[in-house]
C-alpha cells in the first residue's frame, strides 16, 4: 500500500469520486425537470455521501469509526446503484450507461471492501 498522508491518497475515495463524477456529468443531465427534487435529487446526495463519509472516517483516527464510516459509504453506494436502476427502468437513462456505472460501482465496492479489511486487520494489531 503507498503511503497515505491525506484523504484524498486513498483509492477508495478516488474510485467514489470518480463515480461521484459520472453521475454529475453523464446521468443526472438525462433526468427530465420533473425529477429535479426526486430521483435527480436523491441520486445526487447519495453519490455525495459515499465520497463525503471516507474522509469523515480518515479523519477520526479511530479505526472503528473508520470502519463504520466506510460503512455508511457501502450503503451510500448500493442506495447509488438502485437509483440508477430506476432511473434505467424509467427509460432517463439507457443500457450503455447502467452498464458503466454497474461497472464504477463494482470497482468502487471492491476497493471500498477491501479497504474496510484493511482497517479491520490493522484494528487487530
Amino acid at each position: 500500500m503507498a503511503q497515505i498522508n491525506y484523504f484524498e491518497d486513498l483509492e477508495c475515495w478516488n474510485s467514489a469520486t470518480d463515480l461521484r463524477r459520472y453521475v454529475s456529468k453523464r446521468i443526472l443531465p438525462k433526468f427530465p425537470a420533473d425529477e429535479k427534487f426526486a430521483l435527480t435529487n436523491q441520486l445526487r446526495r447519495f453519490s455525495r455521501s459515499i465520497s463525503d463519509n471516507i474522509p469523515e472516517g480518515y479523519g477520526r483516527y479511530h479505526f472503528q469509526e473508520n470502519i463504520q464510516a466506510c460503512r455508511v459509504a457501502r450503503g451510500s453506494l448500493c442506495e447509488s446503484l438502485n437509483q440508477v436502476i430506476i432511473a434505467r427502468d424509467e427509460d432517463y437513462i439507457d443500457d450503455e450507461i447502467m452498464l458503466e456505472f454497474r461497472q464504477m460501482y463494482e470497482k468502487t465496492k471492491a476497493i471500498l471492501n477491501g479497504y474496510i479489511n484493511y482497517l479491520k486487520n490493522a484494528k487487530k494489531q
